[in-house]
């Protein structure tokens, strides 16, 4: 059930951390304007007309910036590929489910306010019975996040409006419409990143066979920096639903690494682990890994 597409990506991601580095890097605190990017690097390059010298030539690479890497808000083209694999589920004997999420962020401008457009589409494995399982499209998620103005470099906070899309078939989504909103505060330090997101949802139209969707996620984030861009983290999204009382809280702990690939490419790899101390419902991951590999691209270098 854990398909050779699962496989691929596990095999992937530790290659990558073993033979060079991956990272996403931004300035702390750029999310107040997330559409003015790299006005400092834009403001340092030659006139029009003049010539790089070759020491400008010969410039390295940015420093890989952990803290930039890992800050949900660091206003930059952003790709995201993230792989939950559960082997194990709550009152579910010897059955196990994935979870492989294509997420990304879009930062842009619109009447004259910075913002974020963020996407998640998830492919799901989930158990069939008596036997089997079954993979498929999820529902997709829109989310718009808009910059408060009371924000500062050193306590970001967005807020925004959250639209799900039943794109899913085979029941392996709610089959519903869905709107809510959605809130993210982040406060980056010397040594790291502590913050949370925050999401609810629930449906309004959609197939009049399915049950009411209602939902509310919770995610705690703490980033702890190591030398050589490397760090520690813990990010287990805690999930309600507030109608059929399916609820879990998992608590993770991993590492990751952070690698600046290029003036306006880096990657960051992590592997997380995740216990749930609490739960509520059938079905429910008693455990899962969380792997995954964020692309960020600084267009305006």
């Amino acid at each position: 059930m854990y398909g050779s597409c699962s496989s691929r990506f596990f095999r992937l991601m530790f290659w990558s951390c073993s033979t060079f580095g991956l990272g996403l890097s931004a300035a702390p605190g750029q999310s107040q304007e997330f559409a003015d990017q790299d006005t400092t690097s834009q403001a340092a390059a030659p006139a029009a007309g003049q010539s790089a010298s070759p020491a400008d030539a010969a410039t390295p690479a940015p420093a890989a910036d952990p803290n930039a890497a890992n800050n949900p808000l660091t206003p930059k083209i952003t790709l995201n590929f993230h792989e939950y694999y559960i082997p194990q589920l709550e009152g579910v004997p010897d059955r196990e489910a994935n979870s492989f999420l294509f997420r990304g962020v879009i930062p842009h401008k619109t009447f004259g306010v910075g913002q974020l457009f963020r996407y998640t589409l998830p492919v799901v494995t989930t158990p069939t019975f008596p036997g089997g399982s079954k993979t498929g499209v999820g529902d997709l998620t829109l989310i718009d996040l808009v910059a408060m103005p009371f924000s500062t470099k050193t306590a970001e906070f967005v807020v925004g409006p959250v639209l799900v899309l039943p794109t899913a078939r085979d029941d392996l989504g709610a089959g519903k419409w869905q709107a809510g909103v959605s809130a993210v505060a982040i406060f980056p330090r010397k040594w790291g990143l502590m913050g949370a997101v925050a999401t609810y949802q629930h449906s309004f139209a959609g197939d009049d066979d399915r049950p009411t969707a209602q939902s509310m996620t919770f995610q705690p984030l703490v980033i702890y920096n190591l030398p050589d861009a490397f760090y520690l983290r813990s990010s287990g999204t805690w999930s309600f639903d507030l109608e059929r009382a399916n609820d879990y809280v998992p608590v993770g702990f991993g590492f990751g690494k952070v690698w600046q690939a290029s003036e306006v490419t880096t990657v960051n790899a992590f592997i997380e682990p995740q216990y749930t101390v609490w739960s509520n419902g059938i079905g429910m991951p008693k455990w899962q890994i969380l792997a995954g590999i964020n692309l960020q691209f600084a267009l305006n270098r």
